[in-house]
């Protein structure tokens, strides 16, 4: 959404939130939104996008194409990595526009204020085939899996391709695609017209009460993301809930309580750094809280000129076996930014293995399929037997 949503008070991609808690939307209008790299990056790789699949659909010429893209390449977000990732999400649109033989629209403005108040957002491709239009949408970051799935941002998007395209072509249908090039790839979700048109009927009472800044607060997971979270009571009593175990000693616990604590406690860790955080930007500006000061803390000692200290060193007899480090091999990461996701593929795929992840808990929803200790241990062995 960018830009456009910069100041609507209910936002298409803050939905989960104002519908699991309403008067967090007028709530989080007190608080400075601080987008971080990530969503710059973000809006980068969205541009490249809309410039190529542009191209593709001969709406800017060639010359155009290359201005923006020599654009993109000078700021200083952008990497080789960025060009692979978006040409995948550009592929994967080409494929869906000609699998529709219809019409493409990119970066299109749906209008949704039929069922909540001054609501709109951007389509980043909207693709109008025989009886389905295709809302397919690019999220480049990689932190946290978005699925479409139940997404209401994406459901929103879709009243308003009903809204603005069902009086002109005929479909009864919407799919919703996710493309999330660095975390789950691509997540689809069909509804019909009328299931989409009943749930606009649904939400239209808690957008309304989103919009007065009206309702009850609830915490939840749908907070992560939330810039009231550092002040709102509702999560800090939802998050000292915990404490009412009483930290005994987890083998004491019932199963249901166990439960409990694993639900919460990554947000609860999330909720204590963002307090942290928030604590010490106030108390850098002249805020004083309550048995608190602030200190300068521990740091490292660094060599400001490494080229002088080697010379130095030399000078005093050192060889350079002392003065510096083995030869080391760069990580997996940093030679794939190098020399791009492909060609790491290309030269290093024989050498380069996975090993099996370490078991962890995740909730029953997880995309993941759960893990089998004896079909892990019969991998193993037959990996060794290789």
């Amino acid at each position: 959404e960018g830009a456009l949503m910069a100041h609507a008070v209910l936002s298409a991609s803050g939905s989960k939130r104002w519908l699991s808690c309403p008067p967090s939307a007028r709530l989080e209008r007190k608080f400075p939104d601080k987008a971080g790299e990530a969503a710059q990056e973000g809006t980068l790789a969205h541009a490249l996008a809309e410039a190529r699949i542009r191209h593709w659909l001969g709406e800017i010429s060639e010359n155009g194409l290359t201005l923006r893209i020599d654009s993109i390449r000078h700021d200083a977000l952008y990497s080789p990595e960025m060009g692979e990732y978006v040409s995948e999400y550009v592929d994967l649109c080409i494929e869906k526009i000609n699998e529709a033989q219809g019409i493409a629209l990119v970066e299109e403005r749906l209008d949704f204020s039929r069922w909540v108040k001054n609501g709109f957002g951007t389509g980043d491709m909207v693709i109008i085939g025989d009886g389905v239009i295709e809302i397919v949408d690019l999220k480049y970051g990689k932190g946290v899996p978005v699925s479409a799935e139940g997404n209401t941002q994406m459901q929103l998007y879709a009243l308003g391709a009903i809204e603005q395209y069902g009086y002109i072509y005929d479909f009864d249908h919407v799919r919703m695609s996710i493309f999330q090039p660095r975390n789950g790839g691509l997540s689809t979700q069909l509804m019909s017209v009328a299931e989409l048109l009943a749930w606009g009927e649904s939400i239209k009472p808690i957008a309304e009460l989103a919009y007065e800044g009206k309702g009850e607060f609830k915490a939840g997971d749908h907070c992560r993301f939330c810039r009231a979270a550092v002040q709102c009571k509702a999560l800090a009593d939802y998050n000292i809930e915990i404490a009412k175990l009483e930290f005994r000693d987890a083998d004491l616990l019932t199963d249901g309580e166990v439960s409990f604590v694993l639900e919460r406690v990554d947000g609860l860790v999330r909720y204590a750094e963002k307090i942290k955080t928030f604590a010490l930007a106030e108390a850098l500006k002249g805020h004083r809280w309550p048995g608190f000061k602030v200190v300068e803390g521990r740091s490292n000692r660094k060599i400001t000129d490494e080229n002088k200290a080697a010379a130095l060193l030399r000078k005093a007899g050192y060889a350079d076996d002392v003065i510096y480090k083995p030869i080391e091999m760069q990580t997996i990461t940093a030679l794939e930014k190098a020399i791009t996701k492909k060609k790491f593929g290309e030269l290093l795929g024989s050498v380069v293995e996975k090993p099996l992840g370490k078991p962890t808990l995740v909730p029953e929803d997880d995309k993941r399929p759960e893990y089998d200790p004896v079909q892990s241990e019969f991998e193993v062995m037959e990996e060794e037997d290789q």
